[in-house]
């Protein structure tokens, strides 16, 4: 019985995502990607905090504004990843085959975390790809961002 309701929770977390994409919210989070600092700040307003995230090579240290929509990376002046703790169905904490079943196919398997290439918005201008990051089995960590960084 467990074993049916994990089933039909997962089937539940594929098909929302499925109807997320198809809903125009897809185009909608991936623009969040290459959003200008004042576009930002226009759209959420006064971020709840801000912290800066040290990368391995100084090169690579982030200012983070943090909002209840997300955790927004900022490199110079525009948004280059986002932080989330739940899309497409997937939620921070999930077992890690609600990643595997909401992705499919398409998401390379690299063991403690998943890639999935997604599809840019019109006139981006860059490859975006989603990072499904896992701990103990879990997902730990879900991020959206430009791959040429």
């Amino acid at each position: 019985m467990l074993a049916l309701i994990c089933l039909l929770f997962l089937v539940g977390s594929f098909a929302q995502a499925q109807t997320l994409a198809g809903a125009g919210r897809y185009d909608e989070l991936l623009s969040l990607v290459g959003l200008r600092l004042d576009e930002l700040i226009t759209r959420f307003g006064t971020p709840r905090t801000v912290h800066a995230a040290r990368g391995a090579e100084e090169w690579q240290d982030d200012v983070v504004f943090v909002y209840p929509q997300g955790d927004f990376f900022i490199h110079r002046d525009r948004v280059w990843q986002v932080g989330f703790s739940s899309v497409y169905g997937m939620r921070v904490g999930d077992p890690a085959a609600v990643a595997h079943l909401v992705l499919g196919d398409a998401a390379q398997n690299h063991d403690d975390f998943l890639l999935y290439p997604l599809r840019s918005p019109l006139g981006a201008g860059w490859p975006l790809a989603m990072r499904v990051n896992f701990d103990a089995g879990r997902i730990a960590a879900i991020f959206v961002y430009r791959t040429d960084f």
